[in-house]
C-alpha cells in the first residue's frame, strides 16, 4: 500500500489552533494542566474530532482517550500512534498536542482513502504526560503499560488529596486501572510525533529527527531542618541556616551536571524551593528543594545520584542541619527500537525529505509505551529550541511534514508482521 498525500496543512494548523485556545485563561501561555476544568474540556473537544475522522471513540479506565480505527485482516495485532494534550503551568501550543492532532489527521486521511490498513489502528491521547501536584508524569502510559502501582495512586499533593481521589473526580476509575493494561502481543508498535524541544534540527536545517533514545530522569525531594533564629540576633557562626543548605545543594547540582564527558551526557535542575517560615528577618529553619536529573547515558545518572547524596550529606554536616534524601521517579532511558527507526527512515527517505538522528532530552509516554512493543519517535523543529512556555513555536509546514513522516511511517509499519 502506498502512502496517501492528502494532509491538510491548513486544516491540520487551524485545530492546533482551536486546541490551544482551551486553556487555563488565569495562567500564563497555553496553560492547561492534569485534572484541570480546561483539560477536562479538551477532552471533550478531542473525542470529537476523533468521532469526525471516523474512530471509534472511548475512555479506559484511568482516563486515556482512545479512537480506534479496524484493520482489514481480522486477528491482526494493533498500531498505536498519539501522544498527549495537557501542558505545564506557562506551556506551549504544540508538545504533545501536535503528536494527538497528527495522529486524528493520519486517521482521517486513512479513512478518507478509502484504503484501510491490514492492522487496527489506535490513536491514543494519554492522560496526564506532564508533571502534576502529585509529582508524577506519563500517568495514562504507565497505567497501560502496568507502572502505576497503588503507592503512586496513594501519592497525596499540598491540600492533602490523593491522586486516587483526583482522578475519581476527573471521571477515572482508579479501582478499575488494573483493567487498563495492554496486552503486549497485541501491539505491533507505537509511533509519535513530537516537537523537538530543542534546536538540533534547526541548527542544522534538517526538517525531521529520527530520536534514538529517550532521556532517563531522576527526581529527588532534598529537605533541610536547621533552626529559625532572628536574624539579627544570632552570630554568623552560630547559625543552622536550612536556606544556605539548600542554596548550596543547588550550585552543587549545577557543578555536578556541568562535570560531563560530553556535550549531551547530562543535566541537572533544581526546578523548585520552599522554605519556612519565609520572612525577611527569620533565619530559615526548613527548606526543601526538588531536584532533577536527566541523561540518556544511564551510568552518568547512577553516577550523579551518588555524588548528590554524598554532597547533601557533607554539607548537611558541615552546617549543623539535617537532611534527607527523597528519590520519588528514577526512569531508566531508553532506546527507541532500531527496526522501527529504520522503518521511520526509510519512510521519510521515500518522501524525499532529509532527516537525521538525534537523542531526546525531554521524556515521554512512548518511553513507558516501549516496555509493551517496539516504539519509534519522529520530531519536527522547535524554533530556537524553545519549549514549556509561551514562545514555542513550530511552522505549519514543518508541523504537516511531519504528519506526512507519520502517515507513511504508519503504512510502512503496517506492511510488516513484527520487528
Amino acid at each position: 500500500m502506498s502512502s496517501p498525500s492528502s494532509v491538510d496543512q491548513d486544516r491540520l494548523f487551524s485545530r492546533l489552533v482551536e486546541l490551544a485556545e482551551i486553556r487555563e485563561t488565569d495562567c500564563p501561555g497555553w496553560t492547561r494542566r492534569s485534572f484541570s476544568d480546561a483539560y477536562r474540556r479538551s477532552r471533550g473537544w478531542t473525542a470529537e474530532l476523533m468521532e469526525r475522522a471516523g474512530l471509534d471513540v472511548r475512555t479506559d479506565p484511568v482516563g486515556n482517550l482512545l479512537g480506534a480505527l479496524p484493520g482489514s485482516e481480522p486477528g491482526l495485532s494493533q498500531i498505536v500512534v498519539g501522544s498527549h494534550s495537557d501542558t505545564v503551568l506557562g506551556g506551549g501550543r504544540f508538545d504533545g498536542m501536535v503528536g494527538v492532532v497528527g495522529a486524528v489527521e493520519v486517521a482521517r486521511v486513512l479513512q478518507a482513502s478509502g484504503r484501510p490498513l491490514r492492522h487496527p489502528l489506535l490513536v491514543a491521547d494519554f492522560l496526564g504526560e506532564e508533571p502534576n501536584r502529585f509529582g508524577i508524569s506519563c500517568l495514562g502510559s504507565r497505567a497501560v503499560s502496568g507502572q502505576l502501582s497503588q503507592a503512586h495512586l496513594g501519592l497525596r499533593d499540598q491540600q492533602g488529596e490523593s491522586l486516587a481521589e483526583a482522578l475519581s473526580a476527573f471521571g477515572s476509575d482508579p479501582d478499575r486501572i488494573q483493567g487498563s493494561l495492554w496486552p503486549s502481543d497485541r501491539l505491533l508498535g507505537y509511533l509519535e510525533l513530537h516537537v523537538e524541544q530543542g534546536a538540533r534540527l534547526e541548527r542544522a536545517g534538517v526538517p525531521l529527527g529520527i530520536v534514538t533514545a529517550i532521556t532517563g530522569i531522576h527526581r529527588a525531594v532534598v529537605t533541610f531542618t536547621g533552626r529559625p533564629d532572628h536574624a539579627g540576633t544570632v552570630a554568623m557562626a552560630e547559625r543552622r541556616d536550612a536556606l544556605a543548605a539548600a542554596a548550596e545543594m543547588v550550585l552543587a547540582v549545577e557543578r555536578m551536571a556541568r562535570q560531563t564527558s560530553g556535550q549531551d551526557a547530562g543535566v541537572g535542575t533544581v526546578g523548585r524551593l520552599e522554605l519556612t517560615p519565609g520572612v525577611a528577618n527569620v533565619v530559615a529553619g526548613w527548606a526543601r528543594g526538588w531536584v532533577e536529573l536527566r541523561s540518556p547515558d544511564a551510568s552518568w545518572l547512577a553516577g550523579r545520584r551518588r555524588s548528590l547524596e554524598e554532597e547533601v550529606v557533607e554539607l548537611a554536616a558541615r552546617r549543623g542541619v539535617e537532611a534527607v534524601v527523597e528519590w520519588v521517579s528514577s526512569e531508566s532511558p531508553v532506546a527507541c527500537h532500531a527496526g522501527m527507526r529504520r522503518l521511520i527512515a526509510e519512510a521519510i527517505r521515500d518522501l524525499g525529505v532529509r532527516s537525521m538522528e538525534v537523542p531526546s532530552a525531554a521524556g515521554h509516554d512512548a518511553a513507558h509505551l516501549s516496555r509493551l512493543c517496539p516504539v519509534g519517535m519522529i520530531f519536527i523543529p522547535s524554533r530556537q529550541g524553545r519549549s514549556h512556555c509561551p514562545e514555542e513555536w513550530t511552522e505549519p509546514g514543518q508541523v504537516a511534514r511531519g504528519v506526512e513522516a507519520l502517515l507513511a511511517s504508519v503504512v510502512a509499519l503496517d506492511q510488516v508482521s513484527s520487528l
